[in-house]
């Protein structure tokens, strides 16, 4: 298939990254490869967002903090880059929204190349698109994909699939829209068995041709929470974070075990917001 037939695909990657860590970077890189190789999508970018502080998370540092690891994590890519329009939102945003705003966001700026190309875009365009497109209400009806432009796909870990069956921490409709209208990209493990998750499952068993699972051959288990272990224990994190980051960390003393009881006692906010009333 030449490349002009293919769909061109955003992976955005949605979590705490609290802090990034080298098997956070090697997701893009596994999911690009298997996107890349179905022969019917070419994966033009890659977005990490960092959640806000609202998400209130036990042990979760700033947000401020989480940007800069992640923009000193990906200095060095070509093609991932970070987003902090999420981090920077007073409320915790659901992942749908999210995945709207980069969405409607895309289509803008599709839509702005085709008017003016190959004219520089005219100065104030961006900020018509930021006063306009912050209506990210339920209730907005979602735009249609426009023709050409990138479609923006949820990239994750098995363990966010497998955490859509724990109770009230997602909307039933947000899982649909996720993966019914968004699509996912989810990176196994080992251990676990995405496939019978999703054919548990009704929503995702609907939607299963929108559901792309990446193997991971080469596995790799680091996880930010082994991480701010084995900081609280001064313990070496070398090899398991970029460079950069261990030094900002280090820096700025992050993960101790006062930072750990962040948040502490506090329900997370997705919990509250989904709890059924009373």
């Amino acid at each position: 298939m030449e490349d002009a037939e293919k769909t061109e695909v955003v992976l955005l990657a949605c979590g705490s990254f609290n802090p990034i860590t080298n098997m956070h970077l090697r997701l893009f890189e596994l999911a690009r490869d298997h996107m890349n190789g179905t022969g019917r999508y070419q994966v033009v970018k890659g977005i990490i967002s960092p959640v806000s502080d609202a998400y209130r998370k036990k042990g979760l540092v700033a947000a401020r903090h989480r940007v800069a690891m992640a923009e000193l994590a990906t200095q060095s890519s070509q093609w991932v880059t970070v987003d902090a329009w999420e981090s920077l939102q007073k409320r915790w945003t659901e992942t749908a929204q999210v995945l709207r705003h980069h969405q409607e966001k895309l289509q803008a700026s599709h839509q702005e190349d085709q008017l003016d190309s190959p004219v520089l875009e005219r100065p104030g365009r961006k900020r018509k698109w930021a006063e306009e497109r912050q209506d990210l209400s339920p209730k907005k009806a979602l735009e249609p994909p426009r023709k050409g432009a990138p479609r923006v796909k949820l990239l994750c870990g098995a363990d966010l699939l497998e955490s859509f069956g724990v109770p009230r921490l997602w909307k039933s409709e947000d899982i649909a829209l996720i993966v019914g209208h968004y699509g996912l990209v989810c990176v196994t493990r080992a251990g676990s068995d995405a496939q019978k998750f999703i054919y548990d499952s009704e929503v995702l068993w609907q939607h299963r041709h929108n559901i792309h699972l990446v193997n991971e051959w080469v596995t790799n288990d680091i996880s930010s929470t082994r991480i701010r272990q084995a900081l609280r224990r001064g313990q070496s994190i070398r090899y398991l974070v970029p460079d950069p980051v261990r030094d900002y960390i280090a820096q700025h003393g992050l993960y101790s075990h006062e930072s750990e009881e962040l948040n502490a006692g506090l329900t997370l906010a997705p919990l509250e917001r989904n709890a059924a009333p009373s």
